[in-house]
């Protein structure tokens, strides 16, 4: 299995503070910085774009995991990358397209990465694992931050677990939405491996580098 990774959420962070949150972040220990970029059409939410994805990469020196919640990414994939994404990641559900997307991320010097929603069937992933370095399942309905946890989503994280385990064990599992204290633990144990959160990594209940150790030490305990 793969190593475990944290990736915060910059969906949760302080807008008005995002080059110190996101520094604090990667001094912590963060091991990816996670953008959600929403247009209002695939989700009913609009966050950023490639503006945004460019401040990131001036702010910080981890690695910048893009997740395209957007209708045709294919269109913009090239933004995104000159923008500095070092992982993109696109919807199965998002484009009719999606094996010629993800040679088109793969072309333009990226990692490769698809993501379904929580009731869409996991099939897609046989066919798409040998061209992926992440493999993403949303445990929320994606659109919004501080959402809960879909219990069922873990039964999917063990099913895809075992998929790459048999067909591309190079490939990340991450999971995106409601990931918390109460919740990544059992996440990590069905086999989870990249854990994207966001307000329990970005909240004035204690400092972004407690709540990163906090969660680490979770996540690893449980995936031991």
């Amino acid at each position: 299995m793969q190593t475990l990774k944290l990736a915060p959420s910059i969906l949760a962070a302080d807008f008005g503070n995002l080059a110190a949150q996101v520094q604090d972040a990667a001094s912590a220990g963060a091991d990816y910085l996670h953008i959600d970029v929403m247009d209002g059409q695939f989700v009913p939410n609009i966050s950023f774009g490639a503006i945004a994805v460019k401040a990131c990469k001036e702010a910080v020196d981890i690695p910048l995991d893009v997740h395209l919640m957007i209708v045709q990414p294919e269109r913009y994939l090239e933004d995104f990358a000159k923008a500095g994404a070092d992982i993109i990641t696109v919807h199965a559900e998002a484009t009719a397209h999606g094996h010629r997307a993800l040679q088109q991320i793969k072309e333009l010097g990226c990692k490769v990465g698809l993501a379904v929603n929580p009731l869409t069937p996991l099939d897609v992933f046989k066919e798409a694992l040998p061209y992926l370095d992440l493999a993403l399942i949303m445990t929320v309905n994606p659109g919004f931050g501080g959402q809960k946890f879909i219990p069922t989503s873990l039964n999917r994280i063990a099913q895809l677990r075992e998929w790459i385990e048999d067909i591309n064990p190079n490939c990340d599992l991450e999971i995106d939405g409601g990931v918390n204290s109460q919740t990544i633990a059992n996440a990590a144990l069905a086999g989870a491996n990249v854990l994207v959160a966001g307000s329990a990594v970005f909240n004035d209940k204690a400092s972004i580098a407690t709540n990163l150790e906090g969660l680490r030490d979770l996540a690893s305990n449980a995936s031991l």
